[in-house]
């Protein structure tokens, strides 16, 4: 080995330890700066996890809901005639639905369009509550697998008398929180008649009609209101592995006559048609999410451009110990990734307590995409890679003599 291959100073070397200690020199030293410019990312990171964990806790909340709701439940309702006017299903409907095999139970409703509902004659009834009224039997309840907050529902012979059984939104317009007031059942003037108020029901999702009805039985209603039993709107129950059959079959057999004439509809079905406009909603969300980021992107990278001619005699110094133009320009753009990972990081932290503290408000399964995670660590480390190349690239071409001329 000749002397001067003995004597050749040994290339230097940067270990990825030493990547992290130069790269967070920057940071290190001008905290301030860098949770400002790290700020930035983490809104633009946030937001996306936030809109992900939101949008997939409130379907995981919709799921709960129908899972416990039934997604068996379906609706007949008149259609138009072939010359368009309204159709009117058959008396014997509900009853000839109760018979199908795929059909565990049935329930008619028929709109009273001559009643309104009212808490005293004193009140005009243009100026009621807006609610409707309909006489029903007693199989609705369990048709709808509704649940009374309070007293009981129509069944016997209670259908035969002067007794109201109102919706969960009916009883709060009326006022209505308790079956009894000062001792005394609590009653409304129901067209030119007092009902007492049997019993309120709680929520209906799927019926969202009923919570803002009052429900009397039809021997009252043909008697007060001579209401036949044409029913406005049938709400079927069918067995949850034939619902398809039973959808198949309904309009045939609650009109045989006519029917074309007959709409058979599935409730649940608005419930994932709102799953979906809430999916597009997201896409507009992680639209802004993504703005945010951009702009974040665009804040490092100016700071990392600025941070380069201020440290201009450190990088001189480094290069005359002996330092490579690559070993600048990764010191920077390590430092421009570090920068935008804490902001991605501290972004992820966020967004999961948001979505958190959103869907313990709204009674939600928590859900927070693991895709959402993974997606923001991967967006800060491309971001910051992006925003620091070319700061990087233009410490490391500074040549040493003209960088020491700035000490």
């Amino acid at each position: 080995m000749s002397a001067a291959a003995g004597s050749a100073i040994p290339r230097s070397r940067l270990l990825p330890a030493d990547v992290l200690r130069v790269a967070s020199v920057g940071l290190r030293t001008r905290r301030v700066r860098a949770a400002l410019s790290a700020l930035g990312v983490a809104i633009g990171i946030a937001a996306m996890v936030a809109v992900l964990g939101i949008s997939d806790s409130s379907k995981a909340g919709l799921v709960a809901e129908l899972n416990e709701l039934g997604t068996n439940l379906l609706t007949v309702t008149p259609g138009q005639t072939f010359l368009g006017a309204s159709a009117q299903l058959p008396e014997a409907a509900a009853g000839a639905v109760r018979n199908l095999a795929s059909v565990r139970s049935a329930a008619p409703v028929t709109s009273i369009s001559a009643a309104s509902v009212r808490r005293s004659p004193y009140i005009e009834a243009a100026e009621g509550s807006g609610l409707a009224v309909y006489a029903t039997d007693s199989q609705l309840l369990g048709t709808l697998g509704g649940k009374l907050l309070e007293g009981r529902f129509l069944e016997g012979f209670s259908e035969r008398y002067p007794l109201v059984v109102l919706g969960y939104v009916a009883a709060q317009r009326l006022g209505v929180s308790s079956l009894t007031a000062s001792g005394r059942p609590v009653q409304v003037y129901l067209g030119n008649t007092w009902f007492t108020v049997a019993g309120v029901l709680g929520p209906l999702p799927l019926a969202p009609e009923i919570e803002r009805a009052a429900l009397i039985g039809y021997p009252v209603a043909h008697r007060l209101f001579a209401t036949s039993r044409h029913a406005s709107e049938v709400y079927v129950r069918a067995d949850p592995e034939r619902v398809p059959e039973a959808a198949s079959l309904l309009g045939a057999t609650a009109d045989p006559q006519n029917p074309e004439q007959a709409d058979v509809s599935r409730p649940s079905s608005a419930l994932r048609a709102r799953a979906d406009a809430q999916s597009t909603l997201t896409e507009v969300f992680l639209g802004l999410g993504a703005v945010a980021l951009l702009v974040g992107g665009v804040g490092i990278a100016n700071v990392m451009v600025i941070s380069v001619l201020e440290r201009r005699p450190e990088i001189g110094l480094r290069r005359a110990l002996g330092a490579r133009a690559m070993h600048i320009g990764v010191q920077f753009l390590g430092e421009s990734v570090l920068l935008s990972v804490l902001g991605g990081v501290a972004g992820i932290a966020l967004g999961a307590a948001a979505t958190a503290g959103y869907a313990a408000y709204q009674g939600w399964i928590l859900v927070v995409p693991t895709v959402s995670i993974a997606g923001g660590v991967a967006i800060a480390l491309v971001l910051g890679a992006l925003a620091g190349l070319y700061p990087a690239i233009r410490a490391a071409r500074l040549a040493p003599a003209e960088a020491l001329r700035s000490v």
